[in-house]
Formats: C-alpha cells, structure tokens, sequence
C-alpha cells in the first residue's frame, strides 16, 4: 500500500491526499511528528519536509513531484491534460497556486490567529476547558508573534486579489482549465481549505475545524462562487472521514491502527 508521510494540517499533504482520493488509490497515512519526526523523513528521503510518498522501494517528495509520479505510475483517471496548450495551463497554475496561494494562505492564516481571539480559540482541541480558553483568546496579538501585522495585510490583500481572479475564471467553465478537473483544480481546492475549511470533515484532527473561515475572506459573500465550486469539487472526488476512521489516521479503508514515526 502507498505510504503517506504527512502532517494532518498541512495544506500540501491535503493536496496529495486529495490527489489520491481522485484517482481512487488506497493509501496508509503516516503522521511526522514536527521536529524529531522529520528526522527518519530525512533518513527515508533526504529532506524533512512533508509530503512524502512511499511506494514500494520508491520514495517521492514534493507535492508536485508526487502527483507527476502517480500520473505516471497509475494513469487511470489522468491529471495533466494531453493538449499541449491545456497542459501548460494546468502546469503554470499549478505552479502559481503552490508558490502564490498555498503561501499567502499560511501567512494569512496564521496572522488571523493573532489578530482575532475567536478565530484562535476555535483551533484549540475540543476538550479544551473554558478556563484555558478564555487565557489563550485574551492573548495579545503582538505577543504570539507568529506573522506580523504588516504581513498578515499584505497577505491578505494577495489572497483577496487571487480569490476574486479564481471566481471570475470559474463564472463560465466548470473547472480552471478546460472540461475536466486537473492538477490545476485539485491543487487550487486543497490549497484553499486553509482559507475556508469545508463543511464535512475531510481532516482528521481532534478539534472541529469545518467551516471555519479566516475573517474577511472565507466569510465574504464575493468569494462564495469559488468556495461552492471547491466544495463540490471536494464532494465529487474527496474520501470525508467516518466514525471508524476519525482521529485514528486511516484512510482510504484502511482499518489498521494510526501510524506514527518513533525515533529511537
């Protein structure tokens, strides 16, 4: 079975997950404990960083080198177009979203975690009690330090530009580059979970993230025609999580228990 080094949260392991789910693949999540864990990511692949896929004796990473190798090896249910005009496209806005979304994404994100006390508190674990609830929201911005003020913004400016662009492309056209989605739509939805999350739960993690927007973006009705396509998308082609697999790192009907990396 495929073998998904990742971390839950990380929009570029959603992105392969994502990718596998299109194109049916079982696959065993593998969660890298940040730090320590990247260690045997880095004996596996010789890099720390997540995703990694392993498949057999073959290692592969880097979220676009994963998804190139899996077109390759199982070309059921393609993801680059073969017209040579159309697969430039999808291979330019695939790049675009990786360098330009994906990262404004996580700046923005993380500056409304210091900007909006409400917005932080909701990514705390469900079984957080009140008391430290109410000690992590009264926490100044300034103090957390995550992003600055002036990057948050202009972060944010980008995002607002790239989401009004991806809502104008998507008026008259089912998907981003011609009548079929592509690494160009599967790319552009998973980058966008940070922004917006669905509203079924696709990540396994031990707090109730569905629905939650950042403030200003995921909430902003002009924004609402590109987030109903990426929740389509994600209901035609995205494997949500079930009661036996929720919190336990499974996926694609794999029943095994959760995996993890231990250094010794």
């Amino acid at each position: 079975m495929l073998e998904l080094y990742q971390f839950e949260l990380s929009q570029f392991s959603e992105k392969v997950r994502l990718i596998l789910d299109f194109k049916g693949l079982e696959y065993k999540k593998i969660e890298v404990t940040p730090g320590i864990g990247q260690l045997e990511v880095f004996k596996i692949s010789g890099q720390r960083q997540v995703p990694v896929l392993k498949d057999g004796d073959t290692v592969i990473s880097d979220s676009t080198e994963i998804a190139l190798y899996l077109d390759r090896k199982y070309p059921e249910k393609p993801l680059i177009p073969t017209d040579a005009v159309a697969r430039g496209q999808c291979l330019l806005m695939e790049e675009w979203a990786d360098e330009s979304l994906g990262l404004k994404g996580r700046k923005t994100f993380l500056g409304a975690l210091n900007q909006y006390q409400n917005f932080r508190t909701a990514f705390l674990p469900t079984d957080t009690p009140d008391l430290l609830k109410n000690i992590v929201g009264s926490i100044p911005g300034d103090f957390l330090g995550a992003i600055g003020s002036d990057i948050y913004k202009q972060a944010q400016r980008g995002l607002k530009q790239d989401l009004e662009a991806l809502s104008l492309i998507l008026q008259n056209q089912p998907y981003l580059v011609g009548d079929e989605p592509t690494l160009a739509d599967l790319t552009v939805a998973a980058l966008s979970t940070i922004i917006k999350f669905p509203e079924v739960a696709y990540y396994d993690v031990p707090m109730d993230i569905t629905g939650k927007a950042i403030p200003g973006l995921g909430d902003n009705s002009a924004y609402e025609p590109f987030f109903t396509w990426r929740d389509r998308l994600y209901a035609q082609y995205r494997q949500p999580l079930d009661d036996s697999s929720r919190n336990n790192g499974n996926s694609g009907g794999d029943d095994s228990k959760p995996t993890s990396i231990e250094i010794e």
